[in-house]
């Protein structure tokens, strides 16, 4: 079969091999239930718990890439170390925007 003549394809779903054992077809386990904060402080901390986990999850991530590079995948890294920044980048941000409002709230006198 020849997938760059299209005369060659004849409707048949092509092979695909399953590189990496997360990649399993029809995979839906539900997400563990979480419960949501009922204030903006448990917000806050729940964000930046999950900020922790993420930065955690890359540094893991990265020591055993460093220790055992054949054990880690590049993407999963690059896709730890893209959650880590963003997730942190988010959470700079939220923590400026309360500090502002606090400035300007304390400002109004």
């Amino acid at each position: 079969m020849n997938i760059m003549n299209p005369a060659g394809m004849n409707r048949q779903a092509l092979p695909i091999a399953r590189t990496h054992r997360n990649h399993l077809p029809g995979r839906t386990e539900p997400l563990p239930p979480r419960t949501e904060p009922s204030d903006f402080r448990g917000a806050l901390l729940r964000g930046l718990e999950d900020v922790n986990t993420h930065q955690k999850a890359h540094e893991s991530l990265s020591v055993q890439a460093i220790v055992s590079p054949e054990s880690v995948d590049a993407h999963d890294l690059t896709i730890a170390a893209a959650k880590a920044n963003t997730s942190l980048s988010i959470a700079k941000n939220v923590v400026d925007r309360v500090v502002q409002a606090y400035r300007d709230i304390t400002s109004l006198r």
